[in-house]
């Protein structure tokens, strides 16, 4: 295994970066879709069409290419949704990540290089939503590169930073798709906090449900 290093972003990563996180995001297409088709009404929906054009048309062939259309139309939904929140990441944080991560207190935009090559990310910035604590972000490993403790060592990076900065706790954000983070993070000390539906994942028809994660630290002395 070629050795891999942490260490905080150049504008040099800035392409490398970019590639990471969207191929991560264009990973999470299979499970997305296999989560949404387990739904009891998504699966109530394609029922009702077939059994409804069969007994209309006599015939397997329309109701089975009435459900083959539904199943790609949402396939093409839950793609639109992910790419949709690409723009949105590349257009807000990772458009200056520089500017956002290190040069902001508290901010800080680490990689993972092997070979000159950026095979993972993550960052943090001061949590919007609990004051005081400080948010993991933009956790991503290149496939090729996983299972190598590279995830692992960027959440450590996270944390070792935060306690530097004398912060009392790490928070994050991923949702019940993401399988493997969730087994991470809680391997890593992190207590599931609360569950909730997001809007940005059209919720009302996924069913993609965002998990909120936090790290309490144990500063020294204490």
């Amino acid at each position: 295994m070629a050795e891999v290093r942490i260490r905080s972003y150049e504008d040099g990563d800035d392409e490398g970066v970019k590639e990471v996180f969207t191929l991560g995001m264009h990973g999470l297409l299979r499970a997305s879709c296999l989560h949404v088709l387990k739904q009891p009404h998504i699966q109530m929906l394609l029922v009702c069409v077939f059994c409804t054009l069969l007994a209309s048309s006599r015939s397997l062939l329309l109701p089975i290419l009435a459900v083959t259309l539904l199943l790609a139309a949402g396939r093409q939904g839950v793609y639109r949704i992910i790419v949709t929140l690409i723009e949105s990441s590349m257009s807000g944080d990772l458009k200056d990540i520089r500017q956002t991560y290190l040069e902001q207190p508290n901010s800080c935009f680490w990689v993972a290089e092997s070979q000159g090559r950026v095979v993972g990310t993550v960052a943090c910035r001061p949590a919007l939503k609990n004051k005081g604590y400080v948010e993991l972000k933009r956790m991503s490993v290149r496939h090729s590169h996983r299972g190598q403790g590279i995830a692992k060592a960027l959440c450590r990076a996270v944390e070792d930073f935060a306690r530097e900065q004398g912060l009392p706790a790490v928070v994050l954000y991923t949702s019940v798709v993401q399988i493997d983070a969730q087994k991470l993070y809680e391997r890593m000390g992190y207590k599931k906090v609360r569950e909730f539906a997001s809007d940005e994942l059209c919720s009302w028809i996924t069913k993609v449900i965002v998990i909120e994660y936090r790290l309490d630290l144990q500063q020294p002395g204490n």
